[in-house]
């Protein structure tokens, strides 16, 4: 799983902090129904945190920073440009005018009271004694206000706080001289703090929520049904689309297993289109894993299928060397990597992995000995392999259904048990499907054990069982 970050959203950039608060209007109550969407949407944000950090070891928040070049870059390094000149502006007067200084001092106190945890009485106390804003105004008045000293105290404040990776920005703060520019420094790094701080309380809570996930989620969820009870419709239709896809393979054995319907259903999201907004509510949260564990997936099918039409073309009239099928493999992978998430890279791509295939056989021909390949087959391999971009292929199809195997075996065993043995040419890829398994089971088993209470009723009612599902407790 690649690292996940989120972006620390804030309408007021780290550096640049807000002058004013702006209030609620007074004028008109909410209504019910908006009151209603916003609670809504504050449980939704809830769930989706704690489900992210509970399942992303990696997850953190990192300031955001638009790209330099971008309009947004610009129009922020503008602003803040502006913001600073006006500040510096107002200290060049005679006398100088610290009305914006003292607010900016304020904010300061603010932030660094933010970063001080409940054993920090004496350095509250000092923050209190030196940041005395009464004090600070009075000073202000009779022109004795000492921005340097105050500078002073917030830099040795903010080194006794901060994260060691932080030591080298607040020395930094040091050789600035400029009242604004030790403000603006300031607040950039308070900023990086205030983030660091985030990520610290996640680290400490991870634990935590991990022991009471589970029924943290299921209780969240069961709000927003209360709330929207047709919260399921996506759910109940893609239940569904499992029962028809799986009923073809068990009308020889029996009735429907609610278990075998529901793994299916999950096999199903790995094929998902892209473009289909109708994802299912209970496995939304996951989507952005699961969707880059189906680009590997179709990234391997290929690898594969590519594998599977070569061997099986040259592999009686060639003698292959030892280790040419692994060199192959890693060719094909490297011409592959990137271009199978859309339709004309894919189809270029293959072009490329043609070319490739017959140059490094026709190579290992050379080495053995062996004649030179027949044009016959040269074009035979070309073409099949460059028809691998159609969804409907028929080898790339077979790959498709070992590789769906393989997942229902992983979820039909269980997160312990060893991964079903691979036939050829998979197996030359069981190392990246086993990783891929693992994390696609992770992620299953979870949900499973979520949201199974939900799934039972939906699935008691499309085959018609009359006592529990086999998704409750017994099935996670």
């Amino acid at each position: 799983m690649s690292n996940q970050r989120a972006e620390a959203s804030s309408d007021a950039p780290a550096d640049l902090p807000c002058l004013e608060k702006i209030e609620s209007p007074t004028g008109s109550p909410p209504t019910t129904s908006l009151s209603s969407l916003m609670e809504l949407e504050n449980c939704v944000s809830n769930l989706s945190l704690a489900h992210e950090i509970v399942v992303n070891g990696d997850f953190c928040f990192v300031p955001r920073s638009p790209p330099t070049n971008s309009l947004e870059g610009r129009v922020k390094e503008i602003v803040h440009l502006a913001f600073w000149d006006s500040l510096q502006e107002e200290l060049n007067r005679d006398p100088p005018n610290y009305n914006h200084a003292v607010i900016l001092l304020e904010e300061v106190k603010s932030m660094l009271g933010s970063l001080l945890l409940p054993g920090h009485i004496r350095l509250r106390a000092q923050l209190d004694e030196v940041l005395d804003m009464e004090l600070i105004r009075q000073q202000v008045e009779h022109n004795a206000l000492d921005l340097h000293r105050l500078a002073e105290f917030i830099i040795h404040t903010m080194a006794s706080l901060c994260a060691p990776v932080r030591d080298p920005e607040v020395r930094a703060l040091q050789d600035l001289k400029g009242p604004v520019e030790l403000l603006r420094g300031i607040f950039h790094v308070l900023g990086l703090m205030k983030t660091d701080m985030v990520n610290f309380t996640i680290r400490s809570l991870r634990p935590h929520l991990m022991q009471q996930a589970v029924q943290y989620e299921r209780a969240k969820f069961q709000q927003i049904l209360d709330k929207h009870p047709a919260s399921l419709e996506n759910t109940t239709a893609w239940l569904q689309a499992a029962a028809s896809e799986e009923s073809p393979a068990t009308d020889s054995r029996g009735p429907l297993s609610p278990t075998a319907v529901l793994n299916r259903a999950y096999t199903l999201l790995l094929r998902w289109d892209p473009q289909d907004q109708k994802y299912p509510e209970t496995v939304l949260m996951d989507r952005a894993r699961l969707d880059l564990l189906s680009q590997q997936l179709q990234l391997l099918v290929l690898e594969a299928s590519v594998l599977l039409l070569t061997c099986t073309l040259f592999q009686g009239s060639v003698p292959f060397p030892q280790g040419f099928v692994g060199k192959l493999r890693q060719s094909v992978t490297a011409l592959l990597e990137g271009s199978h998430t859309r339709e004309a890279d894919l189809k270029k791509a293959l072009l490329g992995v043609g070319e490739k295939v017959l140059q490094q056989v026709t190579e290992a021909v050379s080495a053995q000995g062996a004649g030179a390949l027949p044009l016959e087959s040269q074009d035979l391999l070309r073409g099949q392999i460059s028809d691998l971009w159609r969804d409907n292929n028929p080898v790339r199809t077979l790959i498709g259904e070992r590789v769906q195997g393989f997942l229902l075996g992983v979820l039909r065993g269980g997160p312990a048990k060893r991964s079903p043995e691979l036939s050829f040419p998979l197996g030359l890829l069981s190392a990246e499907l086993a990783e891929l398994g693992t994390a696609f089971g992770r992620i299953i088993h979870f949900n499973r054990a979520v949201f199974g209470p939900f799934y039972a009723p939906i699935l008691r009612k499309l085959l018609l069982l009359p006592g529990e599902a086999e998704t409750g407790e017994d099935s996670r």
